[in-house]
């Protein structure tokens, strides 16, 4: 959530500064701001509600210098406004601060100073902590971070600047990423190495309760108690390239485009058709565990959730372990039950999701064995964890996860097949699996190329403000997935759910105008979808389906088909999912949304 850019060095920090803003636009926000030490002793800053192009606006004849710090605010405290927007100051003017994070005693805090002169001038958490280094200030503004961090409860990623220290920037973290970028003879601190690609792809990332201190002379890390750590310079995988949009209209679309490479990346060096064989060196060392697992439970947010259940299928049916999936937002809460042998996956695109960064410390608190599913390499999940699989997709840009989500189930699918063959697949069913694994990326190929023909379905329907999507077995969180994609993009309300529950209450919504998607692919409950689909068109419902090649008589009960190439049912998930990413970008653009940065959303969500 949010982003921060803040950066140090020879040369004018503005354009820097704002060209960081627009690379971390994708994660989502509702104002900006802007400020940078003068020259003159001073620090001058701009803010405003709304898009980065309005605070640009703003600053004709914005005074320049060689440090500044930048930040777009998703709102958590207070409504968005000039007033809450970051930076903020202290009461003297001399400090600024932004921030990503919550901090939950701030109202205790901020009593605190008001009985000590302060008067706020926002309705941020934010504005209580800088007013709180401001108090501890005596001229040592690392001393003062430090003393005011030891008094906060909640999650930060915050840089600091002040007008007495020019060229000095502090930087710290607990809970919210921070990364910063090395040049020669100048530092970019940010929440994303998106925001830092075009200066260097030399960075350092902050661990939880560590501090930097960045000028143009170098920088030094600490703990939050002044106990130096030494940092190892770490090249940055990502290219400026992958964050460009390209010959695309959008990183959505280009992102769904991507899938069938960002597959083939994801098994590469891991799929041995060959040999017969799966290789996944980040869980080697702890194959026994899970091998011996005696339950596995996957727990996530969002799509990251609609994927372990997917996951949830595939353990039972090709390793025959038990498992179960958890909302990360809930199972920190529920004092979960964890017995010896059981495992604990956490997934998370970003890495730094807090809800589900709070389950795999709960999980680990209660002594199961943690595996992390994560795309983003050196995030926080991936450092916490046990053991882990990068996705290995490549970047992802837009807000509503698509190639990710895929990632997420091929690596899901790798790990079910890796334990199955050492607990009860034979040798020539993996490599059925095997086969047919390394067949999805050209079958999604085959799918992309329908993007016109979805494209005039969603025209027919752009303006239906309630659609139902349906599907039995692998294909019930295809269904969920799909609605999900649907609604936070098109802000059309959609349900998934399994089709056999349609006729549990919400056949009562069927009415001749709603649109009902159908994943009705051959698989073991083909029949049983097909009863589903004329129960749907006896109430005038109208269907669209989504269906193997060859089927021909789907044709009869739907009015539109999507065709997918025919796959192992456990596997399918990869291919059906991928029409209804399309349907719904589609969808969302004929209604004039802003695809890559849908409202209310946020790509990185760091705070509960």
């Amino acid at each position: 959530m949010c982003g921060i850019v803040a950066y140090t060095g020879y040369r004018q920090a503005r354009s820097i500064l704002m060209e960081g803003l627009k690379r971390l636009e994708y994660r989502g926000y509702d104002s900006a701001g802007i400020a940078i030490l003068d020259g003159n002793g001073g620090i001058r800053m701009k803010k405003s509600a709304g898009r980065i192009a309005v605070l640009e606006s703003k600053l004709n004849g914005f005074a320049d210098g060689t440090c500044g710090m930048s930040h777009t605010r998703w709102a958590t405290h207070g409504v968005p406004s000039d007033e809450n927007a970051h930076p903020h100051f202290d009461a003297s003017g001399r400090i600024a601060l932004i921030h990503n994070g919550i901090i939950e005693n701030y109202k205790a805090l901020g009593t605190y100073l008001e009985h000590r002169g302060v008067v706020f001038k926002s309705e941020t958490d934010t504005e209580v902590l800088v007013q709180l280094i401001g108090h501890f200030y005596n001229g040592d503004l690392e001393s003062a971070v430090r003393t005011a961090l030891r008094d906060v409860r909640g999650t930060y990623g915050i840089a600091v600047i002040c007008s007495e220290h020019p060229g000095k920037i502090v930087a710290a973290r607990k809970g919210s990423p921070l990364i910063i970028g090395v040049g020669d003879g100048e530092y970019v601190v940010a929440s994303d190495a998106a925001a830092i690609l075009q200066h260097t792809t030399q960075a350092i990332y902050l661990h939880d309760c560590e501090m930097a201190v960045v000028s143009e002379d170098g920088f030094r890390t600490t703990t939050l108690d002044n106990v130096p750590v030494t940092k190892e310079v770490a090249e940055l995988e990502m290219t400026l390239d992958d964050i460009e949009l390209g010959s695309h209209k959008h990183f959505m679309l280009k992102e769904i485009m991507e899938q069938p490479s960002a597959l083939a990346d994801c098994m590469r060096g891991r799929v041995n058709q060959q040999e017969g064989r799966i290789t996944l060196g980040g869980i080697a060392n702890f194959t026994r565990e899970l091998v011996h697992a005696k339950r596995i439970i996957i727990t996530g947010c969002g799509t990251a959730w609609h994927a372990g259940l997917v996951g949830e299928y595939l353990f039972e049916e090709l390793a025959r372990i038990p498992a179960e999936v958890e909302y990360a937002s809930e199972f920190r809460y529920r004092n979960p039950i964890i017995d010896d042998g059981t495992v604990v996956i956490v997934m998370s695109q970003s890495g730094e999701t807090a809800d589900t960064l709070a389950a795999l410390r709960e999980a680990r608190d209660k002594g199961a064995c943690v595996i992390g599913i994560v795309n983003a390499v050196g995030s926080t999940i991936a450092r916490e964890t046990d053991a882990g699989v990068y996705l290995h997709v490549g970047p992802e840009i837009g807000v509503a996860s698509t190639k990710a989500y895929i990632g997420q189930v091929m690596v899901l699918a790798m790990i079910a097949m890796h334990l199955g063959r050492r607990r009860n697949l034979s040798q020539p069913m993996l490599q059925e699996y095997l086969d047919a694994l390394k067949s999805v990326p050209e079958k999604i190929e085959s799918i992309v190329a329908q993007s016109d023909a979805i494209r005039d379905v969603a025209e027919e329907f752009k303006n239906a403000e309630n659609w139902l999507y349906l599907g039995r077995g692998y294909n019930y969180p295809t269904a969920l997935e799909g609605a999900l994609k649907l609604k936070e993009i098109s802000y059309i309300h959609a349900e998934g759910m399994p089709s056999a529950e349609m006729k549990h209450g919400p056949i009562a919504l069927i009415t001749k105008d709603m649109p009902v998607v159908f994943i009705a692919t051959k698989n073991s409950q083909y029949d049983k979808i097909v009863s589903n689909m004329e129960e749907i068109r006896a109430r005038r419902g109208r269907i669209i389906a989504v269906a193997t090649e060859g089927d021909t008589d789907i044709e009869s009960l739907a009015e539109h088909v999507f065709y997918v190439p025919d796959a192992p049912e456990p596997l399918q998930p990869m291919i059906t999912i991928v029409p209804l990413q399309l349907l719904a970008y589609h969808a969302a653009v004929l209604r004039g949304c802003d695809v890559d940065k849908p409202r209310n959303l946020a790509k990185s969500v760091t705070v509960e």
